[in-house]
């Protein structure tokens, strides 16, 4: 593997606990560039009225000035880039791996609720819309 991205949620530490040291010993294996990316959901287009005009360039401000200071405690010693993009979360994860070429993705995933079972997951809907092998890495402690 030469490019592996790695969706995180800044906000939830389930996300990125444990799929990161997987992504570092992939990245240790491979010799391999590792992709950090947190999406920002588009509140304005669905909710428009209910916030200002500027929430999401506030919120991915807050995202991108946020996204290093976790990238760099976990991840100094690597080849890192940090990406903050603004869309539905599967479909940011999977234009990433067309962007950056990847192919490995890595991603989290919790333990499953009654309406995730009927509609489906991030990660089992960008694994289902990608090309390329979907490592994901459970977290069943919660």
């Amino acid at each position: 593997y030469k490019t592996i991205p790695l969706p995180i949620e800044l906000s939830e530490l389930s996300s990125w606990a444990k799929p990161m040291p997987t992504a570092k010993a992939l990245a240790d294996s491979f010799c391999a560039a590792v992709h950090v990316m947190t999406v920002v959901l588009e509140v304005a287009i669905k909710h428009g009225a209910y916030f200002p005009p500027d929430i999401e360039t506030t919120i991915v401000a807050g995202a991108t000035s946020a996204l290093p200071g976790t990238v760099n405690a976990e991840l100094a010693d690597y080849k890192v880039t940090s990406h903050v993009v603004i869309g539905r979360t599967f479909r940011q994860i999977v234009s990433a791996k067309k962007k950056l070429d990847a192919d490995l993705i890595v991603m989290p995933s919790h333990r499953p609720e009654l309406i995730n079972r009927l509609i489906g997951p991030t990660a089992d809907m960008a694994q289902r819309n990608t090309t390329v092998s979907v490592l994901i890495v459970r977290d069943y402690s919660e």
